[in-house]
């Protein structure tokens, strides 16, 4: 007689194994065992041929909870004991024979996980248990705060896919991403990230602690650091060793040794120590590089930002030295990745624009062009004030609050009494748009229309909405609905991660790098464009998708406004979503939602990436004040291009750019790498110029970050394939 275990195979019924189990729970209950009980219980159930190995649990439970609840327990826990060996021993199983990390993840790809190894086996191996330590942890500080219905809640809206909680796989505690200030890094090193190192005195000791510094910050966060003043603190220690006109010196030899550098190569040295440093491997990461995110400034900009600071010596940053190292940096940086495969840092231009469709800072304006134009890939921020600033691909802060009773304006404020730029998300939670906006407009059609919406499809024409009705009263209100409860969770971790930094378990908020109350509580948004196709609606800039947008982000962005506290700010986002994406589309396809057939996941976009049918103009207003006004997290559009355009061509980009408010952006042209002899080109190619191989790669954004397409999951590699790459002479605009 078979039974059916819980992988699917069969196996034959063992009366010995059955008894063995049941001896073994009354010995570690501390119970006296008779064999009798055990034979009656035994011969009491109910064995057919094919039996599930879970039936034969259940009656056996059943039998002993009848008999001694204290032995039915113990037997209980040790077949969840067993179960959880076992599942790992398939995930193992699994996990080696996955084409790559990210495929082999069960819980959160990504592609920064370059090489599949022992090390990410066992990063990946407890990620299910500290999902459920973190679900545990979590409903408690609920249940503390709002009740036990809540604390329910919170674990219904997960289990149900309506609501994600991102990097929930991780150690309880951790906040999220953080854009630092260093200025404690000039005062006392890394003392008090617990190194011994003292304030770097030279240039030569900056580079050497500054990587430090990251790693030792980035061990204690789940996502990006941020350093936008790298640059401006290199500029310093530069000056102090070679003097505040160093770069009327960057030929002159300055170390006497065999090899006789110049400043100059000097400096490149100090560029590829910090970058190659920062692209390695990290151990306490999971084997992943550091999400490591730099900033550039142009003149007004920086002026507006740090006009004011002050280094420790009580000096002021220099612009004509710092503005050479920016461009010296990206030009090298651009350089050396024809030679290596680098990700990080991920680079943003800060531009400010003259209130019109152009900038204040012309020539910054025309080199940001001339370096698209030489194949290099970084995003660009803009604005028409610096009081705000991207630190990275999904955080938009403003420097100053503005007034506004209703709307959400996210606010930035100096750490320290200095200038600095520290801002952060201490959580992200997403909510799955698509689903909760179907969900509202089913009970719209049955309540209003009296009509069942059939699973998987998609409005009717017939009958008719009333869209004011609908927006307002159903979808609208479910927003808010689902909006507010979400605050009352990420307050609810906000008061874990506060028990953590009393607790002085958090090194860099005591340190002074990032203040707590500075950093946001995020609301994600993934499925919009999901849902507007739902509804009928054309994705694409016109007015019926305007509405339909600005109903959604508007009502968000009020919740936001309204629940903000002096200890909890937040904001919403855009989501990257890696591997959300495609899990969210899976979820629902799965439990009847209607998905599009076009495409394998959600966009991370205001548009669909596979759409043939939108120009480049399109996709700038699609991103531009019209749709993100009410965005207070931020949004990142991926512009993808067949081919490099020249730089007048990039130049009237930006002037669009402006024009239509599209505050964050960067430009994919799919690089390629021989995977024969190693070349890289900035190019789309189809052969290796310089070997003749077919076998390539290419390099591309995954979401904000560049990556080899052969790193990314499977659902983000055919997801990479429907990408649509513009190309300049097909557009009509």
């Amino acid at each position: 007689m078979d039974v059916r275990k819980t992988n699917g195979t069969l196996e034959e019924y063992d009366r010995v194994k059955l008894r063995r189990g049941i001896h073994e729970a009354y010995k570690s209950a501390s119970e006296y065992c008779d064999d009798a009980v055990v034979k009656s219980i035994i011969d009491n159930l109910y064995i057919y041929d094919g039996i599930a190995s879970s039936e034969i649990r259940r009656q056996v439970e059943e039998s002993l909870m009848s008999i001694n609840k204290k032995v039915a327990v113990k037997y209980i826990e040790k077949f969840d004991a067993d179960l959880d060996l076992r599942k790992k021993r398939d995930f193992i199983k699994d996990y080696i024979a996955a084409s790559n990390a990210a495929t082999g993840s069960k819980f959160d790809a990504n592609a920064n996980v370059t090489s599949k190894n022992i090390v990410t086996l066992g990063n990946e191996l407890y990620k299910e248990n500290n999902i459920k330590q973190n679900r545990y942890i979590m409903t408690d500080k609920i249940k503390a705060l709002y009740g036990r219905e809540l604390a329910d809640q919170y674990i219904t809206d997960l289990e149900s896919h309506i609501l994600y909680k991102h990097d929930e796989s991780g150690t309880p505690g951790y906040p999220y991403c953080v854009a630092i200030t260093m200025y404690p890094f000039l005062v006392s090193g890394l003392r008090e990230l617990g190194g011994v190192s003292v304030a770097p005195t030279d240039l030569k000791s900056f580079c050497g602690e500054f990587i430090n510094l990251v790693y030792s910050v980035s061990s204690q966060f789940m996502g990006a650091v941020a350093t936008p003043e790298f640059l401006m603190y290199l500029d310093y220690f530069i000056r102090k060793d070679y003097g505040d006109d160093y770069i009327d010196k960057l030929e002159d030899v300055v170390e006497n040794n065999i090899k006789q550098r110049t400043l100059v190569k000097v400096i490149d040295n100090c560029f590829q120590q910090v970058v190659h440093s920062m692209n390695m491997p990290a151990g306490n990461r999971g084997y992943q590089t550091v999400f490591w995110n730099i900033g550039y400034f142009d003149k007004p900009y920086f002026d507006g930002v740090f006009g004011d600071f002050r280094f420790p010596d009580g000096t002021a940053p220099k612009w004509e030295t710092l503005s050479w190292l920016q461009k010296h940096f990206m030009n090298w940086f651009n350089e050396e990745r024809l030679h290596y495969v680098l990700t990080f840092p991920v680079e943003t231009m800060a531009l400010l624009t003259d209130g019109g469709d152009d900038f204040a800072d012309k020539e910054y304006a025309d080199f940001t062009a001339e370096m698209w134009s030489k194949g290099h890939s970084f995003f660009c921020y803009l604005s028409n004030s610096p009081d705000s600033l991207s630190s990275c691909c999904r955080l938009r802060n403003s420097l100053k609050d503005m007034e506004d009773p209703a709307h959400n304006v996210t606010t930035h404020q100096y750490s320290m009494g200095t200038a600095s730029v520290a801002t952060g998300s201490k959580s992200v939670m997403t909510i799955n748009l698509n689903r909760l906006i179907q969900d509202a407009t089913r009970r719209y059609y049955l309540e209003k229309k009296g009509v069942n919406l059939a699973s998987g499809t998609a409005v009717p024409a017939t009958p008719k909405i009333d869209r004011k009705v609908l927006y307002e009263d159903y979808i609208a209100a479910d927003i808010r609905t689902m909006t507010e409860r979400v605050h009352k969770y990420q307050i609810a971790f906000n008061e874990m991660i506060k028990d953590f930094l009393k607790a002085d378990m958090l090194d860099v908020y005591r340190a002074g790098f990032i203040n707590m109350k500075k950093q946001y509580l995020t609301i994600g948004v993934n499925g919009l464009t999901e849902a507007a196709e739902f509804l009928g609606l054309e994705v694409s800039p016109n007015d019926d998708y305007k509405e339909f947008v600005n109903t959604v982000l508007e009502t968000i962005n009020i919740s936001n406004r309204k629940d903000r506290t002096p200890d909890a700010m937040f904001n919403t986002e855009f989501v990257p979503a890696e591997n959300l994406a495609a899990k969210n589309y899976k979820w629902d396809k799965k439990d009847g939602y209607f998905v599009s057939s076009k495409h394998n996941l959600y966009s991370s976009y205001f548009y669909n990436p596979e759409d043939e049918g939108l120009s480049i103009v399109d996709k700038f207003k699609l991103h531009g004040e019209e749709y993100v006004r009410y965005l207070d997290g931020g949004s990142a559009l991926h512009m993808n291009l067949q081919e490099h355009l020249s730089k007048e061509q990039y130049r009237q980009l930006l002037n669009t750019a402006a024009h239509y408010g599209t505050n964050y952006f960067t430009f994919n042209c799919r690089n390629t790498v021989c995977n024969k002899c190693g070349y890289i080109s900035k190019d789309t190619l189809d052969v290796c110029p310089k070997c003749g191989s077919t076998d390539l790669d290419y390099l591309t954004r995954v979401i904000g970050y560049l990556k080899r397409i052969s790193s990314f999951s499977e659902a983000r590699q055919q997801e990479a394939g429907l990408r649509f790459y513009a190309h300049p002479s097909q557009e009509n605009d």
